[in-house]
């Protein structure tokens, strides 16, 4: 029986009903593990990087020449700079529950501390005349932040386990018209590792009993009986969809109600697929307005991904070399035809660009591709082409599609500049004349060997889903972004799992 604390009085001096079951404290537990973790971590990176450059001797620090100011041991040193770390990841708030769990801020902010950190320390001993060795400061920093990172990922990898089986989730009631709850319940329950259990709503029919339409959610009353829910559901966390249905200053006396510490209200705005550095809440004449800011590519912007494209593709021509003329021979010997499949795709601006790749199929594949057009229907998608069992490709193909070999080379497409290693997926003519105006959105980004749409199911996806996946990468494109998302190709690419044909 979970336990409960006394039920707080209105402002009317009226008791509440009932009494209130005290949320879940999995945010504090799993902050306690990352600082116990991060603490292990940076002893190990700081201590060990201390050994790798001075040995286990007593080497110590240069202080400024003053005779009163005795020198430091390196040991004493290191143990000030883990205090001071550790710091620094509590002053950024790296373990705060709105960054762990999803999304890249996580990492950012751990790498960001860090970064100012040395930097403070580079400026400090300049200053003082310090005499700190490089070397040490040098195998500390990337090494901390690789392993930081790394063990936050570890711990992240457990937490969405935990979150697909509606563990360590904020426990969510929604409350708007029935339409907002719908979707933002969709959307929540599309990406349970950003941790939001839905567990109830309350709209302006309040039929009790009742369900979210396409969810087993139950509908826990109206909008005027929201802390009733509350008490109900075990809710810690009260999300207004939308507050054209609710009453004036409904919304006030919700945040009233809540707990302060325990429950959290939030402001869910029926706007998906917009990122963080687009949304900027302006408080004018005591309203929260926020404005989404138009997508917009700077010089800047385009730069660091050509040139990141760029380099990173020239490596990955040289590391790959091997690996490329094995597949080439291996294609060549194995089945009639060329080693390179060309086809013309669509791409930046709705410009045609030839694209290759290895041949997977057979020779004639595109003449025998009507034959098979109503196999697109197994997959679940009205535009694209997808078939799980495909006739037309070979037994080497098979292999290769399904660990992603036979798009190595479009890599030589990156270099040429008519794709980017990360982007939107390019489409063929077919497929353009079907698109509705919006679609055509994607066209603002050069299309990638991958992208959110590889990284988020593949072959299975709906064309639904893979428009708003490509619609979203193009209206809230970052570096950071793009590194994610070569992470999880790479891994997609090694388990490759169901989705892949």
């Amino acid at each position: 029986m979970p336990s409960t604390y006394p039920a707080k009085t209105s402002s009317s001096g009226q008791a509440r009903e009932g009494v209130r079951p005290i949320p879940s404290k999995w945010r504090h537990t799993y902050a306690r593990r990352l600082l116990l973790t991060d603490f292990l971590v940076l002893v190990w990176v700081v201590y060990g990087a201390q050994i790798a450059w001075f040995g286990m001797g007593n080497a110590t620090v240069a202080m400024a020449n003053d005779a009163r100011i005795t020198d430091l041991s390196y040991w004493a040193f290191s143990a000030i700079l883990i205090v001071v770390w550790m710091w620094a990841l509590s002053l950024v708030d790296s373990r705060n529950e709105r960054v762990i769990g999803t999304g890249s801020q996580e990492y950012i902010r751990v790498a960001d501390a860090s970064f100012r950190l040395f930097g403070l320390i580079a400026i400090f001993a300049f200053l003082t005349q310090i005499d700190l060795a490089r070397g040490y400061l040098l195998i500390s920093l990337p090494l901390g932040i690789a392993t930081l990172v790394l063990g936050r990922w570890v711990w992240r990898q457990w937490l969405i386990m935990k979150r697909q089986r509606g563990e360590f989730s904020a426990k969510v009631l929604l409350v708007g018209s029935l339409a907002s709850v719908t979707q933002i319940a969709r959307e929540l329950q599309r990406n349970p590792s950003a941790g939001y259990l839905v567990v109830g709503a309350c709209v302006p029919s309040g039929k009790v009993a009742d369900t979210i339409p396409g969810s087993t959610i139950p509908v826990m009353g109206s909008v005027d009986a929201v802390e009733r829910a509350i008490a109900a559901t075990g809710a810690d966390t009260v999300a207004v969809t939308s507050t054209d249905e609710l009453p004036p200053d409904k919304v006030k006396e919700i945040s009233w109600s809540l707990e302060a510490g325990r429950q959290h209200l939030v402001l869910a705005p029926s706007i998906t697929d917009i990122a963080g550095p687009r949304l900027h809440t302006r408080p004018v004449a005591g309203l929260p307005l926020i404005h989404v800011e138009t997508p917009r590519f700077s010089k800047g912007q385009l730069f660091l991904k050509r040139a990141v494209d760029v380099v990173a593709s020239v490596l990955g021509v040289i590391v790959l070399s091997p690996l490329l003329v094995v597949l080439a021979v291996t294609v060549k010997l194995t089945s009639q035809g060329p080693v390179l499949f060309r086809q013309t795709r669509i791409g930046l601006r709705g410009q045609d660009f030839t694209m290759l790749k290895f041949r997977s199929m057979v020779p004639n594949a595109e003449e025998l591709l009507e034959q098979l057009a109503d196999g697109k229907r197994d997959a679940g998608n009205e535009v694209m082409f997808k078939m799980k069992n495909d006739p037309r490709i070979t037994p080497v193909g098979r292999v290769m599609r399904k660990f992603s070999l036979d798009e190595l080379p479009q890599l030589f497409n990156v270099i040429g500049g008519s794709m980017s290693l990360v982007g939107p997926r390019p489409p063929l003519p077919k497929e353009v004349a079907q698109y509705a105006d919006h679609v055509h959105r994607r066209f603002l980004a050069k299309p990638g060997i991958t992208g959110l749409w590889q990284v988020s199911g593949r072959s299975s996806l709906s064309w639904e889903d893979s428009v708003r996946l490509d619609l979203s990468y193009v209206e809230n494109w970052s570096l950071m972004g793009d590194v994610v998302i070569l992470l999880k190709t790479g891994r997609a690419a090694l388990l490759p799992g169901e989705t892949a044909h």
